[in-house]
C-alpha cells in the first residue's frame, strides 16, 4: 500500500502547526496532570464539574445493579427499561411528546439532518454551527443557505430569496456557541420560522444541564414550544455519555425509522444511561450547581476581557503560533488550556478557551486574569 500522499498531508499540516495529537492526561479533580504538570482544568466541557465529583460517581455505583454495555442496536435487543425511563423524563422535562437516545451529539445530528432533509429542501444555518450538523446536512443532498453568525436579518433576506424554492426548510442553529461563548436569539427565530413554514431545531449541547433548571437555554427563555426538535447531550454539564432530541412525536418516530446513525449503532451503554438519568434526578435538577457556576462565570467575565456573556470565555490571539506559544505559557503558570486554531475557527481569530465550571476558585481567575493583561 502507498501511503506517500496521506504522509506528505501530514509532514504538511505538521510544517503549518495544525497537526493534532491526543494528550496522555490524567483527571484528578478540578485539577490535569499532563506531562508530570498539575494544573487547573479549564479545558473540559465539564460545566458543572459532576465528572470531576468522586462522590457523585460512588454514590451512583453503590446503588447501580444493571449491566455494563448493551451489545445491541436498540432497534433489535440492545434496549430495556432504563432507556425508556430516561426518554419519559427528558420528554417531561421539556414538555414534549417524545424523545430519543442517540449515542452522541455527533450521531444525533448527523442522524437529525440527514435524515430529515432531502434534495428538494432547503436548510439556513447559523455560520458558526457545529460541524456535525453541516456534516449532517451534507450527507441529505439538500441546499444549504448559511447567514451570518446570529444575523437574522441576514437571515430574513436569506429565506425571502430562497425558501419558495424548495419543498422543506429547516433552521438551525446552536443555543450556546461552544467557541464564542454567545448566544442565539430564540425568539426571532421562532417568529422566522413560522413566517416563513420552516421546522426550527436548536442544539442545545453547551446550554442543557445549566439554563432553565437544567433544561436548557430555550426553557429558560419558556421557548421551548416554539422549538420543533432540540437536541442536548450527556457528555458536558451532566458528566455523563450520550445525547438525545426531543419533539413531535411524528418526527421522532420519523427518526426512529430513517436516521441511519440511530438505526445501525449499537445502543448507548446501559450503565451511562442509568448514570444520566441519576445525575439528572439527583444533582442537576432544582439544584444549587448552576448558581455557583453563574457566580464564578460573572466573577471571570469581570476580570477577562471578552466578548462571551457565559462559561465559554474565548480569549482571541489571533495566528496560530502566537496562540500556541500563549497556551504554553499559561500551562506553564499551572492553568491547562489549549489552543483552538485555524481551520477550527476562522483564521486569524485562534484562541484560547477558557471553559468554566463551579470549582475554579476566584484567586485562580485573579492570577490567570493578570497573565493575559500582561499578555
Amino acid at each position: 500500500m502507498n501511503t506517500d500522499f496521506y504522509n506528505n498531508e501530514l509532514s504538511s499540516l505538521d510544517e503549518k502547526g495544525l497537526k493534532r495529537k491526543i494528550l496522555n492526561i490524567e483527571q484528578c479533580g478540578r485539577f490535569i496532570i499532563c506531562d508530570n504538570k498539575k494544573m487547573v482544568n479549564l479545558s473540559s466541557n465539564d460545566y458543572l464539574g459532576i465528572s470531576a465529583n468522586y462522590d457523585i460517581k460512588d454514590n451512583f455505583l453503590s446503588s447501580y445493579k444493571g449491566k455494563i454495555q448493551n451489545p445491541s442496536a436498540r432497534l433489535l435487543t440492545g434496549s430495556n427499561k432504563i432507556y425508556f425511563e430516561l426518554e419519559e423524563l427528558l420528554k417531561k422535562l421539556f414538555n414534549k411528546k417524545s424523545s430519543l437516545l442517540f449515542n452522541s451529539g455527533y450521531h444525533a445530528n448527523v442522524g437529525i439532518y440527514s435524515s430529515l432533509l432531502t434534495p428538494n429542501d432547503v436548510i439556513f444555518l447559523d455560520k458558526l454551527n457545529h460541524a456535525s450538523i453541516i456534516d449532517g446536512v451534507k450527507l441529505s443532498g439538500a441546499k444549504i443557505i448559511p447567514f451570518n453568525h446570529l444575523d437574522y436579518d441576514d437571515l430574513e433576506e436569506k429565506l425571502i430569496k430562497y425558501r419558495n424554492k424548495f419543498k422543506n426548510s429547516i433552521i438551525s442553529t446552536e443555543s450556546l456557541f461552544s467557541m464564542d461563548g454567545d448566544f442565539a436569539d430564540i425568539k426571532t427565530l421562532s417568529l422566522l420560522k413560522e413566517k416563513y413554514n420552516s421546522l426550527l431545531i436548536v442544539d442545545e449541547a453547551h446550554s442543557f444541564g445549566v439554563y432553565g433548571k437544567g433544561r436548557g437555554y430555550c426553557f429558560e427563555l419558556n421557548l421551548s414550544d416554539n422549538v420543533d426538535l432540540i437536541m442536548g447531550t450527556f457528555g458536558k454539564a451532566v458528566g455523563s455519555y450520550g445525547a438525545f432530541v426531543v419533539g413531535d412525536k411524528i418526527l421522532i418516530n420519523y427518526l426512529i425509522n430513517k436516521a441511519r446513525s440511530f438505526i445501525f449503532s449499537t445502543a448507548l451503554p446501559e450503565i451511562s444511561v442509568a448514570f444520566s438519568k441519576y445525575v439528572l434526578e439527583n444533582y442537576i435538577l432544582e439544584n444549587t450547581l448552576q448558581e455557583n457556576l453563574f457566580n464564578i462565570t460573572k466573577y471571570s467575565l469581570s476580570k477577562i476581557k471578552t466578548t462571551s456573556s457565559s462559561y465559554i470565555i474565548p480569549y482571541i490571539i489571533g495566528e496560530n503560533d502566537e496562540t500556541y506559544n500563549v497556551s504554553k505559557l499559561l500551562q506553564n503558570e499551572g492553568f491547562f488550556v489549549l489552543p483552538i486554531r485555524y481551520p477550527t475557527v476562522k483564521k486569524g481569530t485562534s484562541r484560547i478557551r477558557l471553559s468554566l465550571n463551579p470549582l475554579i476558585e476566584k484567586n485562580e481567575i485573579d492570577k490567570l486574569s493578570k497573565i493575559l493583561e500582561k499578555i
